[in-house]
């Protein structure tokens, strides 16, 4: 296997693909690339929440990268990616084991709509609505990677419904941590604030991605009106 050093290698040898182009988060502290035949590992500590290990090409030149590639960095590192390449890997890597299935959504147009969502000067009140709306929600504030929070707020300024930048890379902003009150629910603000910041990151990176629950129908239609597409992924862990 090759180590890849630079983000112009990575775009080379991936085609641009934005799952390993955001887990390279720029080639931060810590992340190590690596490339054998048409496949692309990429190994990036502590990215919304877990040590991932970004997977892409086709599983005769995958499998034999990963396990290579684990036996570098470690049982910590998560693989991820496509379905099929995940499940493909749990039957031919024998450390592995399928874990969970779900949605990789990005977009890089800018959404045409129109909303009060701005940025919040700190993170006063997010926490809390974290807990009440969203308690399992990877994004908190003072968590690392997580930048900054939008919201819309009430007449009284308390926070209606929220969404952060978190964990964006220099090519693939990342949207996370979406709650809205439990009160405020039904009313379209959940779309209003995280159409605003999907504006922000296409504006600021070129693209923007979440991951979100493949069964959650509700949250996945938001996102398609939003001009995001779905791409099925899946993690796998160590037996």
């Amino acid at each position: 296997m090759q180590e890849i050093r630079t983000p112009a290698d990575l775009s080379l040898v991936s085609g641009g693909d934005p799952i390993v182009e955001w887990a390279a988060q720029g080639f931060g502290n810590g992340v190590r690339v690596w490339a054998a035949g048409d496949a692309v590992a990429v190994a990036s500590p502590d990215v919304s929440k877990h040590d991932r290990l970004a997977v892409i090409g086709a599983a005769d030149d995958a499998a034999p990268l990963v396990r290579d590639v684990l036996r570098e960095v470690g049982p910590s590192y998560r693989p991820f990616g496509d379905e099929a390449l995940v499940r493909e890997l749990a039957e031919r890597v024998p450390e592995l084991t399928f874990s969970a299935s779900f949605g990789w959504m990005d977009a890089s147009e800018v959404p045409d709509l129109t909303t009060t969502a701005a940025w919040l000067d700190g993170d006063v009140g997010v926490e809390e609505l974290l807990s009440e709306a969203s308690p399992k929600s990877y994004a908190w504030p003072g968590r690392s990677g997580v930048r900054r929070w939008a919201a819309l707020t009430g007449d009284r300024g308390e926070l209606l419904s929220i969404a952060a930048d978190a964990w964006s890379a220099p090519g693939v902003g990342f949207l996370a941590g979406v709650a809205t009150h439990p009160v405020a629910r039904g009313k379209g603000l959940s779309r209003q604030v995280c159409g605003f910041v999907t504006a922000e990151l296409v504006k600021r990176h070129g693209r923007v991605a979440l991951m979100v629950d493949g069964d959650n129908a509700a949250a996945i239609a938001v996102y398609r009106r939003l001009g995001y597409t779905y791409r099925r992924v899946a993690a796998a862990g160590i037996r």
